[in-house]
């Protein structure tokens, strides 16, 4: 049976919805491998500064999420590193967790000292569970604006302000899922923070509009000036020309030529599938995007065709703004 005759027959039997309740039956799925070899020599102590992980078996999924991804292992994503020559990795913190951290934790600490962190926190985290995030590799903060539906520049605005009230005093970064025209909204309240800030995919920019749509000039603005890094992430969210996503280019080099040692590179492996769609319950499992992870990373070599760019963003830009 192949894997998605599998999958498909698992779900209309009802087999997957214990995958909804954290009870993973093993081998039922694997996580999404590279299949393309990568092509361009990767420089030693690489970093995929953009990885999930999923293990429901051991850490049940908050009731609260918006949809459930299929597990994806610390083994898996070991698996999927390699083939990317990939020595580095940063953990980022999944909504269907919500604020318990300890399956991205637990990932760190399997990890050691390749991996950090970055985790989910309200207004409820005491300072002591910061202190003890910090010692287990955790280097900053998320604020999941775009997943939780936030539009309004207000909203925003004061979400990011209460973030950036809990960093104070911590050496630690303020990440930032968002769209553009919230980029735009609240650029001076990201332009005078005091820790570093981190902006996810793009920044939410569409491809087909190119570099002229509105918003994307905040975000070069931001980068040019220092004031924030970029994530040149998660293509496939920005275009749908895939396998190789090539009206992303002009975005990937437009960012980099503004400022080389603001722009950091990730998977968003295991690119989980978080999007609505009408008729699915959040507790139905989703499969992942099909994403040819060797064949993305293959981009980079266009986008930055100068091998002491590519070690800047790959090596250089991570280790400081991690900590590695």
């Amino acid at each position: 049976m192949s894997a998605f005759s599998r999958r498909d027959f698992l779900i209309r039997t009802g087999a997957a919805a214990t995958l909804a309740f954290g009870r993973r039956a093993p081998d039922l799925f694997d996580a999404p491998q590279p299949v393309t070899p990568v092509t361009f020599d990767v420089p030693d102590g690489a970093c995929d500064s953009h990885v999930h992980v999923f293990d429901p078996q051991r850490f049940p999924f908050a009731s609260t999420r918006t949809y459930t991804p299929e597990p994806a292992p610390v083994d898996e994503m070991r698996r999927f590193h390699r083939a990317l020559h990939m020595d580095r990795v940063v953990v980022v913190q999944p909504s269907v967790y919500g604020t318990d951290n300890s399956c991205t934790l637990d990932a760190i600490a399997q990890l050691g000292s390749r991996a950090r962190g970055v985790a989910v926190i309200d207004e409820d985290t005491p300072s002591v569970a910061l202190d003890d995030m910090d010692r287990r590799g955790i280097r900053g903060i998320r604020v999941n604006l775009e997943t939780a539906g936030v539009t309004d520049p207000s909203d925003a605005r004061r979400r990011v302000r209460a973030a950036l009230e809990r960093l104070r005093g911590r050496a630690w970064h303020l990440q930032v899922n968002t769209r553009l025209s919230i980029v735009d909204a609240i650029r001076d309240e990201l332009g005078a923070a005091q820790v570093p800030i981190v902006i996810d995919h793009f920044g939410g920019a569409r491809a087909e509009l190119g570099t002229a749509q509105p918003g994307f000039n905040a975000l070069a603005d931001l980068v040019r000036s220092g004031r924030a890094y970029v994530k040149i992430s998660g293509a496939y969210r920005a275009s749908s020309r895939a396998p190789d996503y090539p009206d992303v280019a002009p975005l990937a080099r437009a960012l980099i030529a503004a400022n080389p040692r603001r722009i950091i590179w990730g998977t968003d492996w295991p690119h989980p599938d978080s999007a609505p769609v009408p008729g699915r319950k959040s507790t139905d499992v989703t499969p992942p995007l099909e994403v040819d992870d060797g064949r993305l990373l293959n981009q980079l070599a266009s986008w930055a065709p100068d091998a002491g760019q590519r070690r800047l963003i790959l090596v250089e830009n991570p280790a400081q703004l991690y900590g590695f």
